[in-house]
């Protein structure tokens, strides 16, 4: 039975959820922020699903560079991809679910933004706490 009441395991496990979280809204965000500054013929759909695809690999380059610092390159990307994709892809969907509740999708505002990022971070977090918890398993 895992404990849900460890105070480092949540501080270390919200540091995880971070990073995701920086790697992931480069990709997202900055997806949208140029379909909204080029004229184009994309739906909101075909947006979304590009922001979340790069929001993921922007995650996962992060996540890479990082580990890259304590293991050779291979091994953190392997590394990178097997401990946070669940959470990387909970965290888009949340980010981008958020994103077309309260803007219709596709549309950055000073608003939204903040909403959107922390619904990324509530997401995945119980998640990178149970990982952390269950397997001592990091992705940092």
């Amino acid at each position: 039975m895992i404990s849900w009441k460890c105070k480092h395991t949540w501080k270390k496990s919200a540091i995880n959820t971070s990073w995701c979280l920086l790697g992931c809204s480069i990709g997202d965000f900055g997806t949208i922020f140029v379909f909204q500054m080029i004229e184009h013929s994309w739906s909101v759909w075909q947006i979304m699903s590009l922001a979340i695809i790069n929001g993921l690999l922007t995650s996962i380059a992060l996540e890479t560079f990082i580990l890259s610092k304590q293991m050779i390159l291979s091994l953190a990307f392997k590394t990178a991809i097997g401990m946070s994709f669940i959470s990387m892809v909970a965290m888009e969907t949340a980010m981008n679910v958020t994103d077309v509740l309260l803007t219709g999708g596709a549309l950055l505002t000073w608003w939204a933004m903040p909403l959107m990022l922390l619904a990324g971070f509530l997401t995945p977090w119980p998640y990178n706490y149970w990982r952390l918890k269950k397997y001592n398993a990091s992705c940092h």
